[in-house]
């Protein structure tokens, strides 16, 4: 085996295509598929990615806009052909890739909404050809359930060879439509396109926050099954309140915002939280990251997320929820906290993090727990399942 890896790898000849969202799409999946991209290349494997001309109908997106203002990465190639309700794209898509013939395919699998779309696209690249098909799968089964996603997700993983999980909790998810999958596990990688971090006080001046509150971070889209609801329940703990930390919430919300302002008003924590409801630009994540002494993810499900991945880069310390594959990626006491979903626990976990001063120790703890999480190492476990297949 690890001769034939050693051949694919120093051969240019080996390509392949990511289908997934890219830009100018905006959000942590095309974040990713970017970065991967690049990886590949970096490593000797020729790489594209195809993406959607339309992703999701308006009436389908809970967010404001699906597109990004920023840049188009320059050392990739993106084509934007796919039109996940127009089934003559997916044709066209299919007859694009094996005319390029690469090794193998990477298809980026979240949601059965997109699995009529994918699955076909699959199942016309692998007729009369050798091309394998790889499902990079951050959810097997979502979190936001509706009518039909069974059989939606089963006519899209049955067109795939291999699968690649980003959480061992998906694995299993797998396995309730495919007794015995190849499947492989690789930890979500560091992002690391988010600029290098700096001091605290230059995070502090650009949000226009003072430097006499200490801040913990709620980051990202949001949405039911991300708990804000418990981290703010949690802030109303009197224990909490009396630490002078302040809750900077930076994402745009998915759900509806009076919801999480009614609870603010409810708790009487107006003055502990401070809300940014809105979709934060690459250029400004860094300011976010650095100005928190702790990131908190109080999900109540998860399979990965890319929020933990942007703290690892900024070392910042996490208090993430033990569910999914969340647990997998922060060690407990060591880089932050893991805990039961309820607002005490979180509390408990906040208040043992200041009383305690931990940040400087979880700090240098991420700054080397970090290192599991390469590129070029899920670049090799993408390689290795590729050649195995």
């Amino acid at each position: 085996m690890k001769g034939k890896l050693e051949s694919v790898e120093s051969s240019r000849q080996v390509k392949n295509f990511i289908i997934g969202p890219a830009h100018p799409l905006r959000g942590g999946i095309a974040n990713f598929n970017e970065a991967l991209c690049s990886a590949f290349n970096k490593a000797g494997i020729q790489s594209k990615i195809i993406s959607f001309t339309l992703q999701y109908p308006d009436f389908l997106f809970p967010g404001k806009t699906q597109y990004d203002k920023g840049t188009k990465p320059a050392d990739i190639k993106i084509e934007e052909l796919i039109n996940s309700v127009s089934p003559l794209t997916w044709f066209k898509t299919a007859k694009r890739i094996k005319a390029a013939n690469p090794d193998y395919v990477i298809i980026r699998y979240w949601l059965p909404f997109l699995a009529p779309c994918l699955g076909t696209i699959a199942r016309l690249v692998k007729r009369g050809t050798t091309i394998k098909v790889i499902a990079l799968t951050d959810n097997v089964i979502p979190h936001e359930k509706r009518v039909g996603d069974r059989l939606l997700t089963k006519y899209f993983v049955k067109s795939c060879d291999a699968f690649v999980v980003m959480s061992k909790s998906v694995a299993e998810d797998l396995r309730q439509f495919i007794p015995d999958p190849k499947v492989v596990f690789l930890p979500h990688p560091i992002y690391d396109t988010f600029g290098e971090k700096h001091s605290r006080e230059e995070a502090l001046q650009q949000l226009n926050l003072r430097q006499s509150y200490r801040y913990i971070l709620f980051f990202g889209f949001i949405r039911k099954y991300k708990g804000l609801d418990l981290l703010l329940e949690a802030m109303s703990d009197k224990r909490v309140r009396g630490l002078n930390v302040k809750l900077l919430i930076a994402g745009e919300c998915y759900d509806d915002l009076s919801f999480y302002t009614n609870l603010i008003k409810e708790y009487e924590i107006e003055g502990n939280v401070i809300f940014k409801a809105d979709y934060i630009p690459a250029s400004e994540v860094k300011n976010y990251f650095a100005a928190a002494d702790m990131v908190v993810q109080p999900y109540r499900s998860a399979t990965q997320s890319g929020v933990t991945q942007i703290a690892y880069h900024f070392e910042r310390p996490m208090l993430v929820t033990e569910v999914g594959g969340l647990a997998e990626i922060v060690p407990h006491l060591k880089v932050g906290y893991v805990v039961p979903p309820t607002p005490k626990s979180i509390a408990d976990a906040i208040v043992h993090f200041y009383t305690n001063n931990l940040e400087a120790e979880f700090s240098s703890n991420a700054a080397v727990e970090k290192n599991r999480f390469l590129w070029s190492t899920f670049v090799q476990g993408v390689t290795e399942l590729f050649v195995s297949l």
